[in-house]
């Protein structure tokens, strides 16, 4: 199941941000949001998923960015609990706040595409914008429920499930063999 190249490409960067600055649980263990140098670090990681060039990212992008994940965050939280209602509104007031607008784009060899600008040029608006409009239209869609939260054991981390027949529940195949590990041990016990 997949969109278009670009909106592939920022509803992973969307997944990545959350799961790289919400604090939570995550594969088993807690997870603090990152500070700093390690902050910044981890936002330029997530924003370079499906980008092998990362922009520089500084200190304001990252805090700012992380507060942007918290409110995806809430997106995919609502959406894993069936509350479309919830993700919408969360997501249509990003949309505003971000003044997220779509633009044809044609550059490194490729097609016209579209790309999803803020109302400023800045790194994080920017970012912003696009992921909350990526969102938008997967929850546009019949495919709303492909946004998931981890069904393991101490892991809250999100996911988009790009598989075809819908069934994924786990952040990672870490997390899927943690829980499988598990119900071996149970069953031999």
């Amino acid at each position: 199941m997949n969109f278009t190249s670009h909106v592939d490409t920022i509803v992973t960067a969307a997944v990545a941000l959350v799961n790289a600055v919400t604090p939570g649980e995550a594969r088993g263990r807690s997870f603090e949001q990152p500070v700093g140098d390690d902050l910044r670090a981890a936002v330029s990681e997530a924003l370079r998923v499906g980008r092998p060039e990362a922009p520089p990212i500084t200190a304001a992008d990252a805090a700012e960015l992380a507060l942007v994940g918290g409110w995806l965050r809430s997106v995919f939280d609502s959406a894993d609990r069936g509350d479309v209602d919830a993700a919408a509104l969360t997501l249509n007031a990003l949309l505003a706040e971000t003044g997220a607008r779509p633009e044809l784009e044609k550059h490194d060899g490729e097609p016209w595409h579209m790309h999803f600008h803020g109302h400023t040029d800045s790194l994080a608006v920017g970012w912003a914008a696009g992921c909350a409009t990526g969102l938008a239209i997967v929850l546009g869609t019949e495919m709303y429920d492909r946004l998931g939260v981890c069904t393991a054991p101490r892991c809250d981390r999100v996911y988009v499930d790009v598989s075809r027949n819908g069934t994924r529940r786990f952040c990672s195949t870490t997390c899927q063999n943690r829980v499988k590990s598990a119900a071996f041990r149970a069953r031999q016990g």
